[in-house]
């Protein structure tokens, strides 16, 4: 009886195991059937507009598989890499925005496919004191965006972001700057301030008046009076009401040195050599 019993479950674990493997064929053939392009792109279409992203990719990603060369499979493709930069898998959102630009780069859709690939690197940009490797990928393809259609809707916005890199790169040089500073490796420090001070793309971010204290700051402490004397003329001409300039003018005058006006700095003829020897 006992034998009985047990043959007669392992009869229904292997009916049981059966069913199983048929439903699991029937849910995967039914899964996998080909439908309607339209009614696919739709069904992923609603998934995205869910914030459903991870279910929106693979709609997306089945509409190419099973109808490749529509219509739908072309828009089908960009939608795929927004839906993936939506849930910050960035590297996928780039492929799928770089191969619909490789097999439609005349589309309409262009501009925003270039604006998609600029974000997802713009999205990855590290803080400061990281390799900016990657912040420098994000500002190339934000001009790729921005100078390869200067008139799309997407243009103005990779302009500002363009802006937003060359602020942080800038701040990559200050806190280079700021650490040779700290240990008295003052010439070195030096080079990195100038280059923000001298590099037409940083004078316009925020670090430019700090840059000008710490050349300031830098020059005196290796005794390049004259120097710190043009810099700080710079400084009180651009940025005269800034707590950049009212914490160098202290720093000089607690030296006893004299603060310089810019008109003064032109007629001693240095504002044409501003970070040259002095005559």
């Amino acid at each position: 009886m006992r034998f009985a019993r047990s043959g007669l479950l392992a009869v229904a674990l292997t009916a049981a195991l059966a069913g199983c493997a048929g439903s699991r064929e029937a849910r995967e053939q039914q899964q996998f059937v080909e439908q309607p392009v339209e009614a696919l792109y739709n069904q992923a279409a609603r998934a995205l507009d869910r914030r459903l992203f991870v279910e929106a990719a693979a709609g997306f990603e089945e509409v190419q598989r099973q109808h490749p060369f529509s219509a739908w499979a072309r828009r089908a493709m960009l939608m795929n890499a927004y839906a993936n930069y939506s849930m910050n898998r960035y590297d996928q959102a780039i492929a799928a925005a770089q191969q619909f630009l490789a097999l439609h780069p005349g589309n309409d859709s262009a501009p925003y496919a270039y604006y998609l690939i600029a974000l997802s690197h713009f999205e990855q940009i590290l803080d400061v004191g990281r390799d900016q490797r990657t912040t420098e990928n994000a500002l190339q393809a934000l001009r790729d965006a921005a100078n390869r259609f200067p008139d799309s809707p997407y243009a103005a916005d990779a302009r500002l972001k363009i802006e937003m890199v060359y602020d942080q790169l800038a701040g990559k040089e200050m806190a280079v700057g700021r650490f040779y500073l700290r240990r008295d490796l003052h010439l070195a420090a030096i080079n990195r301030f100038r280059n923000v001070v001298v590099n037409p793309q940083f004078q316009r971010t925020t670090h430019a008046p700090e840059a000008l204290h710490r050349l300031v700051e830098s020059y005196l402490s290796v005794g390049m009076t004259e120097q710190a004397q043009r810099a700080a003329a710079v400084l009180g001409h651009n940025f005269p009401g800034s707590d950049w300039y009212r914490r160098t003018y202290t720093l000089m005058t607690g030296r006893g040195v004299e603060v310089l006006t810019e008109d003064q700095q032109r007629e001693r003829g240095w504002l044409s050599q501003l970070f040259g020897g002095a005559r």
